[in-house]
Order: structure tokens, then sequence, then C-alpha cells
């Protein structure tokens, strides 16, 4: 599943795609990835579904200007357009990492509805980040020059790190190709760069109005955030389900594709 149109919206280009017949599934995917993490799942389902999967600004396939933010609050707008754009009435939405941070200030702050919400591994309520992303925080221009080899090879550590099991090198190039090159390289700091915890505070506050369907998956081995965070995260949501995946890290797309899966097809019936 390509993702062959472009919406224009704000000086930004959208990469986006879709394919099938049915109720609506939006793909929302996370830092520092891009649709092709959710690919093969929304092929499969577009025998049942419309599946819908887009690039943020900043990310993938999608425009990378400088002078565009690409904070979350950013992001949750670039959605709310989007979801006007293809002209959704409460879409089924499923996401991941950062995604989730995006897809809940969408609903919560944009009140935009959905019909569900399935949250895999997702940066949601503080606190978040890592020592890698203070120390780029704190110096995002110094590493932005770091000469090419270099740069792809902390780009390919830090992103391999994600999985439990570890990434096939077809997969891992996969999802390092957009940060590299001119273009890239300076884009994938500069998104470490402009992430803001504020808007995840502001989640957090807002997180009991929350009155549609929400499910919570989470790999039980995530080394980037613990499943406590999970279990966290399901009290502060009223009515939200939890299921781990056993063996499984923060990319359970690659580590469990079975069980994410089954998880999301018996969700979405």
């Amino acid at each position: 599943m390509e993702l062959t149109e472009r919406f224009e919206w704000s000086g930004r280009q959208i990469a986006w795609g879709r394919a099938g017949a049915g109720p609506a599934v939006v793909f929302c995917h996370g830092t520092p990835f891009s649709s092709v993490l959710w690919q093969p799942f929304a092929a499969a389902l577009s025998r049942d579904f419309t599946v819908y999967l887009w690039d943020m600004p900043g990310y993938g396939r999608s425009s990378k200007h400088a002078g565009h933010a690409v904070d979350f609050g950013a992001q949750a707008d670039a959605l709310a357009a989007l979801l006007a754009h293809w002209g959704l009435d409460r879409p089924h939405v499923i996401a991941h990492d950062f995604g989730g941070a995006v897809s809940l200030r969408t609903h919560l702050t944009l009140g935009v509805e959905y019909a569900s919400l399935m949250l895999v591994d997702v940066v949601a309520i503080p606190p978040s980040g890592s020592p890698f992303f203070t120390f780029v925080q704190d110096h995002p221009g110094v590493l932005a020059e770091l000469p090419a080899y270099i740069h792809t090879a902390i780009v390919r550590a830090y992103i391999q790190g994600a999985s439990h099991r570890g990434l096939r090198d077809d997969d891992l190039d996969a999802l390092v190709r957009p940060w590299t090159g001119e273009e890239g390289q300076p884009a994938f700091y500069r998104q470490i760069a402009h992430y803001d915890e504020r808007f995840l505070e502001e989640n957090e506050q807002r997180l009991g109005r929350v009155g549609i369907p929400v499910r919570i998956l989470w790999g039980a081995c995530d080394a980037w955030i613990p499943a406590d965070v999970a279990r966290r995260l399901q009290r502060l949501i009223p009515g939200a389900e939890l299921s781990l995946i056993d063996a499984a890290g923060h990319l359970v797309h690659y580590d469990a594709p079975v069980p994410l899966m089954d998880e999301i097809r018996a969700w979405l019936r």
C-alpha cells in the first residue's frame, strides 16, 4: 500500500494513501517512524475496511521544511485537517508512539470524534523522552552537522533498540531511510528538538473526559516506554481496556505481528 496522494496544508505536503471499502480506519505513526510501520496491517484490513495511511509533516514522505513546526500541536491540527479533507465522520483510529498523543489531542482539544481509539505503545502522558532525547535537545544544531555515515549509524542503533527481538536489515533500512540525506538528517534532529512535553500534560488533564471506546496494547518488554505507563494510562481513561503482548518491545509491529493483527481485528469487530 503506497502513499500516492498529497494534501496541501499550511504550506506543507502531507503524503497519504487509501485502500479498501467499509468502515474507515485511520492509522497514526510515531517518532522516529512513518506509515511504513502500519502498511502490512492496513493492507490486510483493506479487505473489510477503508484504511487510511499518512506520514505526519516532517516524517516519511511528507515535506520536511525547516521552518515548519512538527510538535504535538501542529500534528494534531494536521490530523484534524486531513480527516476533514477525507470527509470522515467518527473513524476508528489506531495510533502508535507519538501518534497516541496526536490522536488524543485531536479528540480532546480539537473536538474530533472517533468511533474507537486503539493506543499501541504510545507516548501519551508525561514523563517521556530518553537520555538520547535530552542530549539531542541540548545539541540539535551540532548533531545535524555530523558526517552522514556517523548520523546513519546513530539512527540505526537508536531504532534497532526499539525492537525486543531485533529488526531485519530490510525493515531497519525502511525505517532509517527517511532520516538520511540533506533533507532527512536535519529533520531527524529537528523533530526531537521540537518535542514539547507541555502537550502531554494537557492531554493528561483531559483524559477523564474520554467517552469513546479505548483499547491499549503494549509490548510487555517495551524498553522505551515501560508497561507501567500503560497501566497508568488505563487508570486515567474511563473504561479503557489493556492487553500486554508477550515477547514484544516498542516495535510490536515487528516483534509480534500476528498477535497485534489478531488484537486489531478483534477490536474492530
